[in-house]
């Protein structure tokens, strides 16, 4: 396939990347870099993501529909290349900031070639302060983490472990002045410990899309019926939907399903996230 690469002049800098410590000499872009009046949002993760992970990266994109909201990210695997994912199949447009230069012959990783091809079909955009042809090495990984975090209003973090390289793009955004979000976890799982410690420094909580879209500034619009809503629903979130007709704490519900108590936990907090439940004063309430 033949790339339509090119050098940005200085004068097409994103005003956002200039303003950061150390910004680069040269960015390469291929794709449409989106109109600078949109807001920004990173979303980045573990590699090694949970089941519990993928599925609130989703929800949470799938819930910015409509919005003039830009998605970035690394390309890379796991998260990165769900949270780019879910902002194609949402139609909103994503960049995204490889640890390579953006010709495919050198693409980083390689199994996310047809990713980055559909990034640009879909509007989207491909960023590199690299020569096209550079490869990809150890220091260019972090490197490239302070134009993700430098371009973009704020950044979410999906899942992290205690030491996750992450982590690294959430204190430079703090660096930078921009806001950083975290979903809460599992208080068992190794993917939440960092997340869960950013939550107790002070990053904002995001526990559904309309946390999300009031921490950027939306107004919130309920925008499907409560009917439709439950659609979307797996049979145990429906089963512990229908328990949930009267409030009940956390170990009567527990008394009530016939799964294992960590697949409650995870269905709990995947239905709080899609604004089903709410957990108040020691009881679980459903809000529809």
């Amino acid at each position: 396939m033949v790339q339509n690469i090119r050098k940005l002049s200085k004068e097409e800098f994103p005003k956002q990347i200039l303003e950061i410590p150390q910004p680069p000499k040269n960015l390469f872009i291929e794709g449409l870099f989106p109109d600078s009046s949109k807001t920004f949002l990173t979303v980045v993760g573990s590699r090694k993501y949970t089941s519990y992970g993928r599925e609130v990266c989703e929800k949470l994109i799938e819930g910015l529909r409509g919005y003039p909201i830009v998605i970035v990210s690394g390309l890379a695997l796991g998260l990165d290349s769900i949270a780019h994912r879910a902002a194609i199949k949402s139609g909103l447009q994503t960049i995204a900031f490889p640890g390579s230069g953006i010709s495919r012959k050198v693409l980083y990783p390689a199994t996310n070639v047809q990713l980055a091809e559909d990034i640009v079909k879909a509007g989207g955009a491909l960023i590199s302060e690299h020569e096209p042809d550079f490869r990809a090495t150890t220091w260019s990984f972090p490197q490239r983490n302070r134009l993700m975090a430098g371009v973009s209003k704020a950044t979410l973090i999906i899942e992290a472990e205690e030491k996750s390289g992450t982590l690294i793009t959430a204190r430079l955004a703090l660096d930078y002045n921009r806001e950083v979000y975290a979903v809460p976890g599992n208080i068992f799982s190794f993917s939440s410990f960092g997340t869960n410690r950013l939550i107790r420094e002070g990053a904002t909580p995001i526990t559904k899309s309309a946390d999300l879209l009031s921490a950027l500034g939306f107004s919130v619009e309920k925008k499907m019926s409560d009917e439709n809503a439950f659609l979307d629903c797996s049979n145990e979130e429906r089963k512990v939907l229908e328990i949930l007709r009267e409030p009940i704490s956390r170990d009567e519900l527990a008394r009530n399903v016939d799964f294992p108590i960590h697949q409650l936990n995870t269905i709990i907090s995947l239905l709080e996230i899609k604004g089903l439940i709410s957990e108040q004063f020691g009881e679980i309430h459903r809000v529809t």
